[in-house]
């Protein structure tokens, strides 16, 4: 019998998450660093590049561990697809340790994958909802926000007291945008485009 090949796939779904938790977990189990495979990006696809990298590397010799099962992935039904081919096409191992009757090294038997899978997509079911949840969740909490007059983006620069002579004054171009712009104390990008808005305000 060949000698198994242990894997981790941790991940969060923004860069300022902390994947430490995932990862002790695969440390703690025995599974090497150079197996321990992590991306900081959203569950809704897998479209990941560590993930990817990791799904060349499966077999029938290998056993992935993840931590919970919306860490692989949060779509029903990318998340159901993915698992199939894992198990049934690289014919690797999965377990879910925050889950062990999601370990598909026990009960090979009919009974014993039927329950298996009974599990797989309700848990997966749950966390497509929850992604759901969370989306709308955040839309409400914007709009919520907006109706309170809070403004989202970046904050408007205010023009400086001698923007309208100087901006004139590159009108009649008897400033380069270089020249203006520096008066100001502004980009020349900036600059052009506060022009351009001025001048639509006083049109309107």
């Amino acid at each position: 019998m060949e000698q198994k090949n242990y894997y981790g796939y941790a991940r969060v779904s923004t860069g300022e998450q902390n994947i430490d938790r995932q990862t002790n977990a695969f440390l703690n189990i025995g599974i090497p660093k150079t197996h321990i495979y992590a991306d900081k990006l959203s569950g809704k696809d897998f479209e990941r590049p560590q993930y990817k990298k990791l799904l060349k590397k499966l077999d029938q010799n290998s056993v992935l561990y993840i931590k919970s099962i919306d860490r692989l992935g949060r779509n029903y039904f990318d998340l159901n697809e993915q698992w199939r081919i894992i198990t049934k096409e690289k014919k690797a191992d999965i377990v879910v340790i925050d889950m062990p009757i999601l370990d598909t090294r026990q009960e090979k038997n009919l009974l014993g994958t039927l329950i298996s899978d009974i599990v797989l997509a309700l848990l997966s079911y749950v966390a497509e909802n929850e992604r759901i949840n969370i989306k709308q969740r955040q839309a409400e909490g914007i709009a919520a926000a907006k109706a309170r007059g809070v403004k989202f983006g970046r904050p408007q620069i205010e023009l400086p007291e001698n923007f309208p002579e100087i901006s004139e004054r590159w009108i009649r171009k008897e400033l380069t945008l270089r020249q203006a712009a520096a008066a100001c104390r502004m980009a020349e990008s900036t600059f052009f485009e506060k022009v351009k808005k001025e001048k639509k305000k006083d049109r309107g």
